[in-house]
């Protein structure tokens, strides 16, 4: 018998989150209870209840699961399960995706996407390099607000599986991803406008310095004039107008549509500026995930078992002629997937990764083979090592830079004039000329970090560069190592493939959905026993 209802809400979805632990802990229970009472029969011992907490958000709920077992082929057995919910408590009432980071949602979701809507923990996990409670956190979310459901196996792992329109119900319902698409704009259009406005700052500093020069020069000019001709006045002659709005001429509304599909027309001037100036932005913005990705995948396609050498390409090693027989470069793994070590049988220490071993969908598995130069040939779908690009200085052409610097040099040559001038001034400024000696401090300051940042942004990437010489090169070496190698290693690697487990949960394995209701699952008592056994055999 069963009290609890088809799950249609989003709260049992989150209830159900943790049952893989549950369920596992319920037959560990069970098989301990009938080791201890193994001279009595089952029919009289029964099976001890489990009551099972675990946290929602910010909600406890309660989970009992007892394994019952009647007599013998009379009945049979079944999974009691009842939900108690507590008051106060509306589901559907708030987004859960809403509170997930844009690229963790996002992520997620092309790993469901890629293995047909139906995955588990570590099937995400390894496709994305999310940490596993990132995973689970982001598959609770998304089954939660797209009537996902979930599916537990015979051994206690939690599946969830969601419609082929599950995007589109989580569009319609979540109003930030309505949003994004604008905010997306708006943050591009702002970092343009900051991208040009210092390029154009360059033009206006140019014109307001050598205007107020040539304003000064006449206007001495003009007081020498009516001195010696007895105070008669003349025009110099010289009228100057400035529109600002002249310059909005370079500023292209179309600037990243044209980025990307542009390849070897270089940049415009003002973007020039800006690129000599602060640079074009960190060249392996993304990479530390794409780094993780790497490394999920190639433990995932080797059976959840690997040697600490096979994850030395992907990490931040030291280069072979500097290393010792340590393998603490590969703890930051182990704590974003939840891997531990084993000691094979010849004293190799291997490291198996539990939830990276079973899968929704079946995949390749390294085999023996993919040992040595065979390696070089397998990884070719994965990539053979991290490497890290290195920084530029800038991605303006050579002459657009000899611009740039000319333009810039002849900005600070007029501020140096300029402000000599200024200082040397009899008369008190006025108008226009007092306007410029306000802001003088400003245009100072920008015509020397012109050339300031730069050349500190050249020390800085030269250092950066060399640090990032270094890595690529250790980490090459380890993927040459592995191609070659040594009767040692080989053995090693040999083991880890013998030790490699990978589990393929089939819809025939599945004892438990939340998307159907409890009576609708009763198993007949054969094929549960059978089941039963072999858990029992494998214990």
């Amino acid at each position: 018998m069963a009290n609890v209802q088809a799950p249609a809400t989003s709260s049992l979805f989150l209830t159900m989150a943790s049952i893989s632990n549950n369920v596992a802990a319920a037959r560990r229970a069970r098989h301990s209870y009938t080791q201890t009472h193994r001279s009595k029969p089952l029919a009289q011992i029964g099976t001890p209840p489990v009551v099972l907490r675990f946290p929602l958000l910010s909600t406890n709920y309660r989970l009992r699961i007892s394994l019952i077992s009647c007599k013998p082929r009379v009945s049979p057995s079944m999974i009691r399960a009842s939900v108690q919910l507590p008051s106060g408590i509306r589901p559907g009432g708030r987004v859960e995706t809403d509170k997930l980071p844009s690229d963790v949602r996002k992520r997620a979701m092309d790993a469901v996407d890629s293995y047909g809507g139906r995955v588990t923990i570590g099937d995400v996990a390894s496709r994305t390099g999310l940490k596993l409670n990132e995973a689970e956190i982001a598959l609770q979310a998304l089954a939660a607000d797209t009537d996902g459901f979930l599916e537990v196996s015979d051994e206690g792992d939690v599946l969830y599986v969601f419609p082929k329109d599950y995007r589109s119900k989580l569009a319609a319902k979540s109003f930030r991803l309505k949003l994004e698409p604008l905010l997306d704009k708006l943050k591009g259009a702002s970092e343009y406008i900051i991208r040009v406005s210092f390029g154009t700052a360059l033009i206006m500093s140019i014109v307001l310095v050598y205007t107020t020069i040539i304003a000064l020069v006449s206007s001495r000019s003009d007081d020498d004039n009516r001195g010696r001709r007895g105070g008669r006045s003349y025009d110099s002659g010289v009228t100057i107008f400035f529109n600002p709005v002249d310059l909005f001429w370079y500023w292209d509304p179309y600037y990243y549509k044209r980025r990307r599909t542009r390849t070897d027309d270089g940049m415009n001037f003002i973007e020039s500026v800006f690129s000599f100036v602060f640079g074009d932005g960190d060249p392996n913005q993304g990479l530390e995930e794409e780094r993780w990705k790497l490394i999920g995948q190639y433990i995932s396609s080797n059976g959840g078992v690997v040697t600490a050498e096979e994850l030395a390409p992907y990490l931040d090693v030291e280069p072979m002629e500097k290393s010792v027989d340590d393998d603490s470069y590969i703890l930051p793994v182990l704590l974003r997937f939840d891997g531990h070590p084993e000691v094979d049988d010849e004293g190799n220490i291997l490291y198996r990764f539990p939830s990276l071993q079973r899968t929704a969908s079946s995949q390749r598995v390294s085999r023996k083979e993919y040992v040595g130069k065979k390696w070089a040939q397998w990884v070719d779908g994965i990539q053979k090592f991290f490497e890290e690009k290195k920084w530029s200085f800038s991605k303006t052409s050579a002459s657009e830079k000899a611009m740039v610097i000319g333009l810039g040099a002849l900005n600070l040559f007029g501020v140096i004039i300029l402000g000599s001038m200024l200082k040397n001034a009899k008369v008190t400024p006025s108008g226009f000329i007092s306007f410029v000696s306000d802001i003088f401090p400003l245009l100072q300051v920008y015509a020397a970090s012109f050339f300031a940042i730069p050349l500190f942004r050249w020390f800085l990437l030269s250092r950066k560069n060399s640090a990032i010489e270094n890595r690529n090169l250790a980490r090459r070496q380890r993927a040459r190592a592995l191609e070659l190698p040594d009767s040692s290693l080989r053995r090693k690697l040999l083991n880890a493939r013998d030790m490699a487990k990978r589990t393929v949960i089939g819809s025939d394995r599945i004892v438990y959905s939340t998307d159907k209701d409890v009576l609708d699952q009763d198993y007949e008592a054969k094929e549960w026993d059978r089941r039963f056994k072999e858990l029992e055999r494998s214990d």
